[in-house]
């Protein structure tokens, strides 16, 4: 069955001095998820925000929060952004390296949905294992924690294989792509099996947000 692809604004993008008002506007503008990018200055260069500006945030929507911990050590981290209320949390592979099973079973442990996140030069392999786990697959189409990046074409057959062993094994499980989305790709990323588009600094730095919002979702893809 065709689904329409979902747009996951990232709120690294909005003005952490009126974000209450930002997202408010993110929902009426038709987005789907609520992206998070937490990050922590060890895993990746820079610093962002905790779980303090989850919280605040969840006062402001009623879309699910996708948050994508890009931290050393996540697991630790895990209980504070479930108590602020985080829908989704995704964990790095890289940061987790042989406890990402056990990680995403004990983000699953509070009722939260789960996922795993592969960085750029990981391999889908590196993850692949842990798909049936997962509530989320997101592959990073950009190298975390660094702004302004093009999309990293050689990213996009990770989808591919992603949503084909997905499908083949009847897995409930969203695929989910981060970085240097635009309108003239979004199409192409969601035909390449991509369920979910992160999209930050394209909606943001758009004169009409609702009607990029729509043109980002104008591909779909398989479910």
């Amino acid at each position: 069955m065709k689904n329409r692809v979902m747009i996951a604004p990232s709120i690294l993008s909005a003005d952490f001095a009126a974000m209450g008002n930002a997202v408010e506007k993110l929902e009426k503008c038709g987005a789907d998820l609520i992206h998070c990018d937490i990050m922590d200055g060890t895993f990746v260069p820079r610093i962002t925000f905790g779980s303090q500006m989850v919280e605040s945030v969840k006062r402001h929507t009623a879309l699910p929060l996708d948050v994508h911990l890009m931290v050393v050590n996540p697991a630790d981290k895990v209980k504070d952004f479930v108590e602020a209320g985080a829908d989704y949390i995704t964990v790095h592979a890289e940061a987790c390296g042989d406890k990402l099973k056990d990680t995403l079973a004990y983000i699953r442990s509070f009722g939260v949905k789960c996922g795993a996140v592969i960085s750029p030069d990981t391999p889908f392999a590196k993850a692949e294992s842990v798909l049936e786990y997962c509530d989320m697959f997101l592959i990073m189409s950009v190298y975390p924690g660094l702004g302004g990046q093009k999309f990293i074409e050689r990213t996009l057959p990770k989808a591919e294989q992603a949503k084909e062993r997905i499908v083949r094994d009847g897995l409930k499980c969203l695929v989910e792509i981060d970085g240097g989305i635009t309108v003239d790709n979004a199409r192409r990323v969601a035909d390449a099996g991509v369920d979910v588009l992160v999209a930050g600094n394209t909606v943001f730095k758009s004169e009409d947000m609702a009607k990029t919002i729509m043109q980002l979702r104008g591909g779909k893809c398989e479910v």
